[in-house]
């Protein structure tokens, strides 16, 4: 659903699972969980499922709809990478709470690393990189750019908390 109308987000999307793969020593049993997620986060982009606009919440609701998923990979898709944030810029905050649950901690800041260490190229790049190139591609009036500012901290946060577990299992 990507890889035709957008190759660039498909070659971003095909990264972030090679990210999320890379986590398996740290997620055990939640592993393919997370891989999926890593997948199928940014199907919302797909023109085919662009109903409002906030990809998070599209494809989530595709993945549930049509393809009737896992919740706990509806609530990845639908939450990750600081969703909420953008969802309040949206003004979409309480639609998002009111039709998904929150995932667990450890295994949205598994995806947001996944994310937010992957450019849109797929190639891998250290968080701060990730996030000036997202800052770049929108004008400072964007709510995407908004939305990004405010999330950067919280973003940086979820990525060092993975790469310390990581360092923790060598």
């Amino acid at each position: 659903m990507l890889e035709g109308p957008l190759p660039r987000r498909w070659a971003h999307s095909q990264g972030v699972a090679e990210q999320a793969r890379s986590l398996r020593a740290v997620l055990g049993d939640d592993a393919d969980l997370v891989e999926a997620s890593a997948w199928l986060h940014d199907i919302g982009y797909s023109p085919d499922l662009a109903t409002t606009g906030f990809h998070p919440l599209d494809g989530a609701r595709y993945l549930r709809r049509v393809q009737a998923a896992n919740e706990s990979l509806v609530s990845l898709v639908a939450y990750h990478s600081c969703a909420v944030v953008e969802a309040e810029e949206r003004g979409l905050l309480a639609l998002l709470k009111d039709e998904f649950a929150a995932p667990p901690d450890d295994l949205l800041d598994a995806l947001t690393y996944s994310d937010m260490t992957t450019g849109p190229d797929g190639t891998h790049l250290p968080v701060e990189r990730r996030l000036a190139e997202i800052l770049e591609r929108y004008a400072p009036e964007d709510l995407v750019h908004r939305s990004i500012t405010r999330s950067s901290p919280l973003l940086t946060t979820s990525v060092r908390s993975v790469e310390r577990r990581l360092a923790e299992i060598g």
